[in-house]
């Protein structure tokens, strides 16, 4: 891709994120969410390969739908209300609506159809910005929305989110396929607290970009794709794949690692909003995402298939490993100490 078309393309990114969380009016919203889409469309297609430009086809048709009903519930608002600010969302059906496109916009069951697909035709490097840099905005208008939106409707595709995370990663063997559906049931987490604790959402979606973000590059750097080019990578860097295996039991959300952090604050949130059946209900269903982490982890480990089969095993190389994913790693494996000073935290 030319230099100066990605340095647009990711200018344009931080552009449209920044006009979208700064806002508080709808039209600037939907103009900054507009420039994101454009932007990450070049990224997406760079490869020019017919997997890529179907990805970014669905992306583009997915977006501009959820724009689209974004749009229309705003000016339906405005049309009842005369309020344009994000806000001041009170119009019952401007309220269903709105929380219909910012589902889209996230993948939110059962509007979560385009995300694997999307983050399969993409390389690992724009698959680490779909999953985490573009999921800020909606993010953002989600917690600023909140108190307007339909509950029941948050609660409902929070639940299915999880469950559906965890029980459609069961049967994939492409990584990206595997973390696509890890991102929807780490949605269905953050969608389930945001009414009663929005502080408590945004800690567990910086901690989620936080412990991806490191797997992903780790991935980028063993160039691992499927799980069985992961059981054989071992002897390229092992201890890069030895501290893999930790950061996707981070992932799964294991004690003591940091990923225990944000389930164990948000099922003590929900008990205390008197929500005991909805917190046993989706620790439970965390269950089935643990299971294909655990896989991802044996893999990881320095094991061979458990088969006859002869593999291409790979030369161990003197290849240094980036700094980020270094530091990125640590921060996975070892925020959970700081747990005592979240309650703290304006």
């Amino acid at each position: 891709m030319n230099p100066q078309a990605k340095l647009i393309s990711t200018m344009s990114l931080l552009l449209g994120t920044t006009i979208t969380i700064s806002s508080n009016h709808w039209a600037m919203a939907w103009t900054g969410l507009e420039i994101n889409t454009l932007a990450i469309l070049p990224l997406i297609s760079k490869h020019h390969h017919p997997r890529a430009i179907e990805a970014a086809t669905k992306y583009f048709l997915t977006q501009a739908t959820a724009s689209t009903l974004l749009l229309f519930s705003s000016t339906t608002n405005a049309l009842f209300t005369g309020q344009w600010d994000i806000t001041q969302l009170t119009h019952p059906i401007s309220c269903l609506l709105m929380t219909t496109a910012i589902s889209i916009k996230l993948g939110l069951v059962p509007f979560h159809f385009w995300f694997p697909e999307v983050l399969q035709g993409s390389s690992l490097t724009t698959g680490l910005i779909l999953a985490t840099a573009m999921k800020f905005p909606p993010i953002t208008l989600i917690l600023l929305s909140s108190p307007s939106l339909n509950h029941t409707l948050l609660v409902t595709m929070a639940i299915f989110s999880a469950a559906l995370g965890g029980w459609m990663g069961l049967n994939q063997t492409q990584t990206r396929k595997i973390l696509a559906f890890s991102s929807i049931s780490h949605l269905g987490w953050m969608t389930i607290i945001i009414i009663y604790s929005p502080k408590l959402t945004l800690i567990t979606f910086y901690l989620y970009c936080l412990m991806t973000a490191a797997i992903f590059l780790t991935l980028e750097t063993t160039k691992i794709l499927k799980l069985s080019s992961m059981t054989t990578a071992w002897t390229k860097i092992p201890s890069l794949s030895a501290v893999l295996m930790l950061a996707l039991l981070s992932l799964a959300g294991l004690p003591p690692l940091t990923g225990f952090l944000p389930k164990w604050l948000i099922i003590q949130e929900l008990t205390k909003q008197e929500m005991t059946p909805t917190a046993t209900i989706i620790a439970l269903l965390s269950l089935l995402g643990l299971f294909f982490y655990l896989r991802l982890a044996y893999c990881a480990t320095i094991t061979l298939p458990p088969n006859s089969s002869n593999y291409m095993k790979l030369w161990q190389t003197n290849k240094s490993v980036n700094t980020l994913t270094t530091i990125l790693i640590t921060l996975t494996i070892t925020l959970l100490p700081l747990s005592p000073m979240i309650p703290t935290i304006p």
